[in-house]
């Protein structure tokens, strides 16, 4: 399997990195669940904002289970 590479990310991108639905994704976004915002009609993300965004749900979860 190749490594990501990719700075910015689409929505179907975005759900392989993560691995989750893109059902899932799209309503998060909508949401303002996830860092990420729309160009045009089609939203984007950055994929650093997107690694800090994970660590900070990391680090959120294994506080509150401590």
């Amino acid at each position: 399997m190749a490594a990501i590479t990719k700075e910015v990310f689409d929505l179907d991108e975005l759900t392989r990195y993560l691995k989750i639905p893109k059902s899932t994704l799209h309503k998060f976004a909508q949401r303002g669940g996830v860092p990420g915002q729309k160009v045009s009609k089609q939203w984007r993300f950055h994929k650093g904002a997107i690694d800090n965004w994970l660590n900070k749900q990391l680090r959120h979860k294994s506080e509150r289970s401590l």
